[in-house]
């Protein structure tokens, strides 16, 4: 039997190079708002940021369970050819799906871009600038979708064979990548010209590449198996078995789910002008700036979960859930202590106008209040997608929507403005993560029950 040190071993193994990669994920932002503060009028400019970023929320999230579906599937079959009962050749048809699906649905989205914008600004209301900016920027960094897509299917990949250690290089390439190559077409170093706030997005697409490269080579030279070709990845969507669709489509309502609940979040705080929208930006990134650490933890107990359940060992998958939750406490209570003491110097690093600044003040207590209710939200989205829980990941990602918009309505409908206090909107984004963390919780006595009557 596994003992709790080996799992601690392997939840350490695969988590440290996650949250080490995770880490460069928020600078990108961060460095993103810092350039564009920079560049000009301020919170025009981060509106601008902010805006656009969230299209791409809106189109990439829609694609998530690339990421995720390919993970627990992989995962899983890591463990039945562990177990003896797999093969490699299933191992490689799940990352030939995967990446031709991704490939495609790339220059799909090209193609229909401006259907994107339209669609997006016909519901999203901003001021003129920031609708501006926001077009220019989409209209650069939609070239990098095919590779976008194709990352999250290799991310998942790597994942499922319990390898954190590719998608660390490849994260670090593309974010470490994506600050330098941003600063460099936005003030112009060497021979590049000074492209200003479209150097932002170019920065992003040129890194982007880098990063699916990297990630081809990366497999072919750690996992040669039989090579990759463009055949087999088009015999792979051909012969596409039911369980990957009935996977991915719930895996994609509980993506839409969630995209509801944070372009709502966009759309509901650009209402309260620049000043505020810029605000609630920043507030947003230092939010997800300690959701990246629990996601380390959540994807090894993704890896685990997933290579237990293939082994048929309830076990495992027992023991690897409470050793990721306590790791993951751990940091939750280094974060509340960060974001108590230092809450209002992280914002200065971020926001340069005082306007800004004296806005996202007032929001520090929900920054404190992440950790606690974030944490096992994150973390159980990566046990239930190991163990490739379809019905249970559909309906938390339903639930939480209407958690969100739920608290929101409430809000209006006893406003006397007609627009509640920021706070509402706060308390509305907090009330989606409680009930995926009370309902994933509330059901995983039934899911265990099911893995030990394998």
């Amino acid at each position: 039997m596994t003992s709790p040190r080996e799992i601690d071993r392997e939840v350490l193994r695969l988590s440290v190079p996650s949250i080490l990669a995770n880490i460069t994920i928020p600078l990108v932002g961060m460095a993103d708002i810092a350039i564009a503060s920079r560049l000009g009028d301020s919170a025009s400019l981060i509106g601008g940021i902010a805006i656009g970023t969230m299209l791409f929320d809106l189109l990439y999230w829609v694609f998530g369970f690339l990421r995720t579906g390919t993970g627990g599937l992989t995962a899983q079959a890591y463990g039945r050819r562990a177990a003896g009962s797999g093969g490699t050749f299933e191992l490689e048809d799940i990352l030939s799906r995967s990446v031709a699906i991704a490939m495609l649905s790339g220059a799909l989205l090209i193609a229909l871009q401006w259907a994107v914008l339209w669609f997006a600004f016909g519901v999203v209301e901003c001021s003129p600038a920031v609708r501006s900016l926001a077009t220019e920027y989409f209209k650069i960094r939609i070239w990098a979708a095919p590779a976008s897509l194709s990352i999250f299917a290799f991310k998942g990949w790597f994942i499922g064979m319990q390898d954190t250690v590719r998608p660390m290089i490849m994260d670090l390439i593309i974010n470490l990548g994506n600050i330098v190559l941003s600063i460099a077409f936005a003030f112009g170093i060497g021979p590049l010209p000074a492209l200003g706030f479209a150097g932002v997005a170019a920065g992003t697409v040129a890194a982007q590449w880098s990063g699916f490269v990297y990630a081809a080579i990366a497999r072919r030279i750690r996992y040669p198996f039989r090579g990759y070709r463009a055949i087999d990845a088009l015999n792979a969507v051909r012969s596409t078995p039911k369980e990957f669709f009935t996977l991915n489509s719930g895996l994609i309502v509980r993506s839409l789910g969630l995209i509801a609940v944070y372009v709502g979040y966009t759309i509901i705080s650009a209402r309260y002008g620049d000043t505020l929208l810029a605000a609630c930006t920043v507030v947003m990134k230092l939010l997800l700036f300690f959701s990246y650490f629990t996601d380390g933890f959540a994807f090894a107990g993704e890896a685990l979960t997933g290579r237990f359940t293939g082994m048929k060992d309830p076990a495992g998958v027992r023991l690897s859930v409470r050793r990721t939750f306590l790791w993951s406490s751990v940091v939750a209570l280094f974060f509340i202590s960060v974001y108590g003491l230092g809450g209002e110097p992280i914002i200065r690093l971020l926001a340069k106008d005082q306007t800004v600044v004296d806005a996202a003040r007032g929001l520090i207590p929900w920054m404190v209040l992440m950790p606690l209710i974030g944490a096992p939200a994150f973390v159980w989205d990566g046990v239930y997608t190991g163990a490739t829980a379809v019905r249970e990941l559909r309906w938390s990602g339903v639930l939480c929507a209407i958690a969100f918009f739920a608290v929101w309505i409430s809000g209006v409908l006893f406003s006397s403005t007609g627009l509640p206090s920021v706070h509402v909107l706060m308390g509305a984004y907090f009330a989606h993560l409680l009930i995926r963390a009370v309902y994933l919780t509330a059901r995983y006595p039934k899911i265990f029950a099911i893995f030990a009557s394998k």
